[in-house]
């Protein structure tokens, strides 16, 4: 059976930068992801962005840099992207951070309500294979 984890919950309300707790993922067959990032309230001169982060053992070392970044987001929606493990085989766990910032006025502070879902999908495939090109004569 395919596994589907809300790194971040659903409406969940964000104030501040942070992370989630460690996910395991060891038992993921394809460790290809579908993940939809869902926004439903916003404040305006605000920005979010969002990563995911990868670990090889229990979540004590995360590494440098994210294993996927999703694009910076101002508003409410939805932002789709695809998190592929398969070019990472050493992740074992992983887990959401995200980093909140306002300008312009002081007050308020930032604020998003958005949750971070993730759906096992078919691994991509590794390299399509070209169909030979003939010119008709």
């Amino acid at each position: 059976m395919a596994m589907e984890l809300d790194l971040i919950a659903n409406d969940t309300l964000l104030k501040e930068n942070g992370v989630t707790a460690p996910v395991d993922i060891r038992a993921s067959q394809t460790r290809t992801f579908f993940c939809v990032m869902n926004i439903t309230e916003q404040i305006e001169q605000e920005s979010v962005d969002v990563s995911i982060w990868g670990s090889a053992d229990s979540g004590e070392t995360w590494g440098a840099q994210p294993i996927l970044k999703l694009p910076q987001q101002f508003y409410r929606g939805e932002t789709r992207a695809v998190l592929d493990l398969t070019f990472v085989p050493e992740v074992n766990f992983i887990r959401a951070a995200w980093d909140l910032n306002r300008w312009g006025r002081v007050a308020p502070l930032p604020m998003f309500v958005l949750g971070l879902h993730l759906k096992e999908i078919p691994a991509m495939p590794g390299r399509v294979p070209q169909a030979p090109v003939s010119a008709a004569g």
